[in-house]
């Protein structure tokens, strides 16, 4: 009986240490994903990864050794059950737990899953139990031939990723420089634009004719110029400048 229970409390301090590696390990790569996210790469991330991944298969070796004694035999029961604040429990659990009550000895203390997941549990274990060796075969051939078929999908198209990118020359363009330059030149000082008079009715209210429209201004009292005479006006094409020159001999002399 000593034995066994030197054998246990070796069994526990083992779990203990490792249980607190693999805390270390799951606090340090949560740290560096929330501090160093914008500095991370993919192989710091596996090697992290890989140290929570051999400090659970280091654990999973301690249980399933011959010398563990089979940690499910042993019943665990609460000594004291209080609502109360427990300082103690709090520094041993890191704040965590900070209250030992009824509502969190059956999450904590639970030896075996829910009810309801035991029960799935049970009917998926008799269900396998009472599958044949031809029909696990089937299942198996078919399941193969699912996972084949979704591999060739994701290969294919990782091919034909892998040649679209590697056919891609560079960056494609998506600005020109000339079309810009174009664009500048109209704005700023008016290159390509055409000026089309558009008269309709009249100008609303408000709004400025400019001075080669706009016509002679009428004496006081006489008529505006409506809309109508300002076409009529540009219509006209502006004649020459006819000069009558008259010899002198032409003029009436003059009488004395």
């Amino acid at each position: 009986m000593q034995r066994e229970e030197k054998h246990f409390e070796m069994t526990l301090d083992a779990v203990v240490q490792r249980l607190n590696d693999l805390k270390l390990a799951v606090l340090s790569m949560i740290q560096k994903l929330e501090m160093e996210y914008m500095d991370i790469n993919w192989p710091t991330f596996l090697d992290n990864f890989a140290i929570i991944s051999s400090h659970l298969t280091g654990l999973t070796k301690i249980l399933a050794k011959e010398q563990c004694p089979p940690l499910r035999n042993r019943t665990v029961l609460p000594l004291l059950v209080s609502m109360d604040r427990d300082e103690t429990l709090v520094n041993i659990t890191e704040g965590r737990v900070p209250v030992f009550s009824h509502d969190i000895v059956p999450d904590y203390l639970r030896t075996r899953p829910d009810p309801i997941t035991e029960q799935k549990m049970q009917q998926n274990e008799q269900k396998a139990a009472n599958l044949t060796n031809d029909a696990a075969m089937k299942q198996v051939t078919q399941y193969n031939k699912v996972v084949s078929h979704v591999l060739d999908m994701v290969s294919k198209a990782r091919e034909e990723w892998e040649i679209e990118s590697s056919s891609r020359t560079g960056i494609q363009q998506t600005s020109s420089m000339a079309d810009t330059q174009l664009l500048v030149a109209t704005v700023g000082m008016g290159k390509g634009l055409q000026y089309k008079a558009n008269y309709g009715p009249g100008p609303g209210p408000g709004m400025m004719v400019p001075p080669s429209i706009r016509g002679p201004t009428p004496p006081m009292g006489g008529p505006s110029m409506s809309p109508g005479n300002v076409q009529q006006q540009l219509g006209k094409a502006p004649s020459a400048v006819k000069t009558n020159i008259k010899s002198a001999n032409q003029v009436h002399p003059f009488s004395r």
